[in-house]
């Protein structure tokens, strides 16, 4: 089966607190993201289009895999985290399965 994709982006709608935000994402939810789904790779990115622009991309093995970790207590668990440090954080969440892969 291919690998399998968990996709998050967070639009920080004030500036200023982008800082802050990528402290607590890098030491604080990434670290519990993994530990909860269960994946060995994860990264994270910001938009050079737009600068309060937030993308978290979570690897999964295979759609099993990811179904098991969004539809159980591990994504419900990371949103309400999330909800309680972020609550002015909109979100947008979306799964992908691989179709192609070329290259190293």
């Amino acid at each position: 089966m291919p690998k399998s994709y968990f996709v998050v982006r967070a639009t920080i709608h004030d500036p200023s607190k982008r800082e802050a935000f990528d402290s607590w994402y890098k030491n604080v939810h990434l670290p519990d993201a993994l530990r909860l789904f269960g994946v060995k790779r994860a990264w994270r990115c910001w938009s050079l289009a737009d600068s309060i622009v937030h993308e978290a991309t979570y690897e999964f093995a295979d759609q099993e895999s990811l179904a098991h970790a969004i539809d159980g207590g591990a994504l419900k668990q990371l949103i309400d985290d999330f909800n309680r440090d972020w609550p002015e954080v909109t979100r947008t969440r979306e799964a992908f399965t691989l179709a192609e892969e070329v290259g190293a």
